[in-house]
């Protein structure tokens, strides 16, 4: 019996020294992770459009439970891809939804506005201006670009709810700045423009650059330049984005933070440079295209990241690749202003102006009932038409006036940034 006492004890003594062990730091790290860090769990069924899933667990959830778990969250960052409707829907109604749960507490933080275009924004979302006067005001077309379709819905709904809508992105002198010098290079006036903490060190970022980069031509230079920008815009927004929440007008509010699938998924870009500043509880949502029309894979670029340690996204949505229902249409034109006109500088061969008998040295006067007094005057007509239909165009051509008939086609691919209705 003694003996049996003696054996059990010295069980007793092994299992509890086991345990805690258990509880020790490990000695030698695993040679390799279990399974597949950014899907540590497979999903049951390969994913369909429309599918929710919640990465981390492998799990298939619906969308009012994606969108109910996801706006508990402080902030949600949605990772968009900038041409798809399908992404720019998915943003919408994780902005509904919060509008919906924190009523008059709700801000959005975009990455197509600088803090220069705050003004116009402020007098957007209060009903100041009418469309066209907040393109011209907030110089859409010089400073992001894209066709206006992708965010009108989501920029109406700010103005129709009085959504502070909040620009974070970097200004074009600073990025310029950045391309060509290194911060030690830089002015007291270029580096006052900086965030003070520039992590240059991130390694998942340097990866993500590095392959970016991968089987392209590229000088060492360039990929350090490439490397200060992606900083520049993700410390950026990430000061942005925790200066307007700590701020008397941010501090109760909750925030949905939209911009390129790249600055946010894996939480090395906005998500964790936002949390070094202002810790809070956030949650990243985005969108993964896995049906890609044939006409339309020529806008994938051919980059093979590397694998990371954690999952891209908390929630990501399986999405078609989609054309907006009304593409952008060119005219085809180069534009120039001569004395309070806009004149045409240049006609593109094959183009809906050459078609149409347009030519170097007309005077724009009017499209439709849209008087053309500006080169955006003229941008922002084209950009009301839609491939296939006519309109007129009134010019004048050696001191006489004369109307011509325009029908417009779709943009070329790739056509959707371009800034002057060509």
């Amino acid at each position: 019996m003694a003996l049996y006492l003696r054996k059990s004890a010295v069980l007793v003594v092994a299992l509890l020294a086991l345990l805690a062990s258990g509880c020790a730091p490990t000695v030698k790290p695993m040679e390799s992770p279990i399974g597949n860090p950014e899907e540590p769990y497979p999903p049951s069924h390969p994913p369909k459009v429309g599918d929710i899933l919640h990465l981390p667990t492998g799990i298939y959830v619906s969308e009012s439970q994606m969108l109910d778990i996801a706006t508990q969250a402080r902030i949600v960052y949605v990772g968009e891809t900038h041409d798809n409707p399908a992404a720019h829907r998915l943003e919408l109604a994780v902005l509904r939804t919060l509008t919906d749960r924190y009523p008059g507490q709700v801000a959005l933080g975009m990455e197509m506005f600088t803090p220069d275009q705050q003004k116009a924004l402020d007098q957007w979302v209060a009903g100041k201006l009418t469309e066209k006067e907040f393109l011209r005001k907030s110089r859409w077309y010089q400073v992001w670009r894209m066709n206006y379709a992708y965010y009108k819905p989501i920029l109406d709904f700010a103005r129709e709810r009085k959504i502070p809508v909040i620009g974070l992105n970097a200004e074009k002198s600073t990025v310029d700045a950045l391309i060509h010098h290194d911060l030690a290079q830089l002015s007291e006036k270029e580096r006052n423009k900086i965030p003070a903490e520039m992590d240059l060190t991130d390694p998942y970022q340097r990866a993500m650059v590095k392959a970016t980069f991968a089987g392209h031509e590229h000088g060492s230079g360039e990929l350090a330049a490439f490397e200060r920008v992606q900083t520049l815009w993700d410390e950026t927004m990430a000061h942005n984005v925790a200066a307007y929440l700590g701020s008397a007008a941010g501090k109760n509010r909750h925030m949905m933070v939209m911009a390129g699938g790249n600055h946010i998924q894996y939480g090395f870009g906005i998500p964790r440079r936002v949390f070094r500043r202002l810790p809070t509880s956030y949650v990243l949502v985005g969108s993964r295209e896995i049906v890609i029309p044939k006409d339309m894979r020529d806008r994938l670029m051919n980059i093979h990241p590397p694998e990371f340690p954690m999952p891209p996204y908390d929630f990501v949505e399986f999405t078609r690749y989609e054309k907006l229902p009304q593409e952008g249409v060119a005219l085809g034109v180069l534009l120039g202003e001569k004395n309070g006109r806009v004149v045409v500088e240049g006609v593109m061969p094959g183009s809906s102006a050459a078609e149409a008998g347009l030519k170097k040295g007309d005077v724009l006067l009017r499209l439709g009932n849209e008087p053309l007094t500006d080169t955006f005057d003229v941008i922002y007509a084209v950009k009301q038409e839609a491939a296939g239909e006519k309109a007129t165009l009134v010019i004048e051509r050696d001191g006489r006036q004369m109307p011509l008939e325009i029908t417009f086609e779709k943009l070329p691919p790739h056509g959707h940034g371009n800034p002057e209705g060509k």
